[in-house]
């Protein structure tokens, strides 16, 4: 399914609901004056003469991202200042900069950037965009401003010739783990992992992707017909096991917004499935119920369901 644009997700937050360079109960929130409009720079050279986003530039040039958000974008940047990446726990900004450590902090600095230029008065009713690293941003709109990924808004509209920034307070985090590795540390997909091992799947899902997994829980495993599981997991029956788990993977990053607008999905094992939103607001997949959806992860998106499917 094709994921829509950045314009078309945020069509509906009222036009104030970014507009908050006004008086709030935390006091004026307005631009600090060495980010006044320069339209001439691209969003880096903005926040690099703004001098209160050190800690960013050093941070995009470790991550090897200069040369893409000097490109011509557009981009929207939700940029954290020093004070707010100050704010991290002690040692965690300085593990980050560590050339081994680049990917993890590509995935936060692009975590941090949403494609085409969203100004203030093109947020209408969002609760929701997508980042340049492929995850979800949840944005919350309340009386006292906007929250993007659970991080206050302090400014908007800081224009830029390749896009626009919006000053924020704090450090966004997204996931920093792979679809498998995000699954072990839950502890609850213990049996999907060791059958994605069996079928040879390992390097599959710990590729580039994008995928979207249905994971069936270690309950929905224990409810298999007995002996089932211990059948499927035999050597001799790798290709079969290779079928059911594919049935549970879909090639692109498929939100639970966007499998229910399509009402199904085709997996890599090539059969459709029917995806139902009752009117008790239960999603099923296959007759399978997602009890957790939208887990994203840097190479796709978990959601979570009680029963194993099979083909």
């Amino acid at each position: 399914m094709r994921t829509p644009t950045i314009l078309a997700l945020f069509a509906g937050l009222s036009a104030s609901a970014f507009a908050f360079n006004h008086t709030t109960p935390k006091g004026t929130c307005s631009a600090p004056a060495a980010l006044s409009v320069q339209e001439t720079k691209n969003v880096l050279g903005v926040a690099e003469a703004a001098g209160s986003f050190k800690t960013l530039v050093t941070a995009v040039r470790a991550a090897g991202l200069v040369d893409a958000l000097s490109g011509e974008g557009p981009f929207t940047v939700f940029a954290p200042t020093d004070e707010a990446f100050a704010k991290l726990p002690k040692g965690t900004l300085e593990s980050l900069l560590k050339p081994e450590n680049k990917k993890v902090l590509q995935t936060i600095l692009t975590y941090h950037v949403v494609p085409g230029r969203v100004l203030a008065k093109d947020v209408v009713k969002l609760d929701e965009a997508r980042a340049l690293n492929g995850q979800r941003i949840p944005i919350e709109v309340g009386e006292r401003g906007v929250d993007v990924a659970g991080v206050r808004v302090s400014t908007t509209d800081v224009l830029a010739s390749n896009g626009v920034i919006h000053i924020v307070d704090a450090v966004m985090m997204p996931n920093t783990d792979d679809i498998l590795t995000t699954a072990t540390k839950a502890g609850s997909f213990t049996t999907l992992a060791a059958a994605i091992e069996a079928a040879g799947l390992v390097e599959t899902l710990q590729g580039k992707g994008p995928f979207t997994v249905f994971a069936p829980t270690d309950e929905a495993f224990a409810a298999l017909p007995e002996g089932a599981l211990a059948d499927l997991l035999k050597p001799e029956n790798k290709e079969r096991l290779g079928a059911v788990l594919k049935l549970h993977v879909v090639s692109g990053r498929v939100s639970a917004r966007e499998a229910i607008k399509a009402g199904k999905a085709k997996s890599l094992g090539g059969t459709e499935l029917p995806i139902v939103k009752n009117e008790a607001g239960d999603v099923t997949v296959h007759g399978a119920k997602v009890v957790t959806a939208d887990l994203d992860t840097t190479n796709g998106v978990i959601h979570v369901i009680d029963r194993v499917l099979l083909p």
